[in-house]
């Protein structure tokens, strides 16, 4: 079919792979991944800035939608899987939801339509953050000792499955938490990202052919649905690593007895 038409799809490397545009050769090596990371942290700190530089007691505009987003990040994510200790963390959960956010949006945005979170290394980073936080607080709030026995030891298994049982544990709580946070956030950003290009692609081919009239409209109308879907995407990936950040800095800071 790609052929009849004259289709020719970009390789995978041309689609996660970018060019160094500066410093190039040295660790500080700056490409487009690297510049949305950079932008995505100023929209996030700009967004708050911006929504109390003029605050009202009765918030709209800007002001209005940080406040509805606080209240969402305190009612939705911390009192359900942390509690009201949990509070501390607002500040942290909310910047990591926008800056998220904010990077996986850049996938629709012309001319960019990129989401730095289809590179590994911005997941990678992130989710190791996390690791050192809920590690870090678990340390913090129950002692060394306290933190690993309560996170590799259950209660109520038996003495014959408990060096098997601890084995999976160590490897769940501190291997496979911040890889598969990684990955999943990584993985659901190439693929709609991957899916919006080969899309893409067809649209543009099929626009100069006028034996593919009838099929334009459809893969057009395609192409719309799958970029609203991936704004939902966008934001239900932001709100996934946040909730499951919650969820295991909650499970540090309350360790089941």
């Amino acid at each position: 079919m790609s052929a009849l038409l004259g289709l020719e799809f970009p390789p995978i490397s041309h689609v996660i792979e970018w060019p160094e545009l500066a410093f190039k050769g040295t660790p500080f090596a700056i490409n487009k991944a690297t510049i949305l990371f950079c932008v995505s942290t100023l929209l996030t700190l700009g967004f708050f800035l911006l929504a109390g530089r003029k605050a009202k007691l009765v918030p709209v505009g800007m002001q209005n939608i940080a406040e509805s987003s606080v209240d969402f990040i305190r009612n939705g994510v911390i009192m359900q899987t942390i509690g009201p200790d949990g509070m501390r963390y607002l500040p942290f959960l909310t910047a990591m939801f926008f800056f998220i956010f904010f990077i996986n949006i850049f996938e629709i945005v012309p001319f960019i339509q990129f989401p730095a979170t289809s590179r590994f290394a911005v997941p990678a980073f992130l989710a190791i953050l996390v690791w050192l936080i809920f590690n870090v607080v678990g340390v913090a709030k129950q002692g060394f000792f306290g933190y690993l026995k309560n996170s590799v030891i259950p209660p109520g298994v038996p003495k014959f499955l408990l060096p098997l049982v601890m084995l999976i544990e160590f490897v769940s709580v501190f291997l496979v938490r911040p890889f598969s946070l990684a990955v999943r956030l990584f993985a659901n950003m190439l693929a709609g990202h991957l899916i919006l290009v080969t899309f893409s692609v067809l649209c543009a081919a099929l626009f100069v052919k006028q034996l593919a009239v009838v099929i334009l409209p459809f893969s057009f109308a395609l192409l719309v649905g799958l970029t609203g879907f991936e704004i939902l995407v966008a934001f239900l990936q932001a709100f996934i690593f946040t909730i499951l950040t919650a969820v295991y800095i909650g499970s540090s800071m309350h360790p089941e007895h």
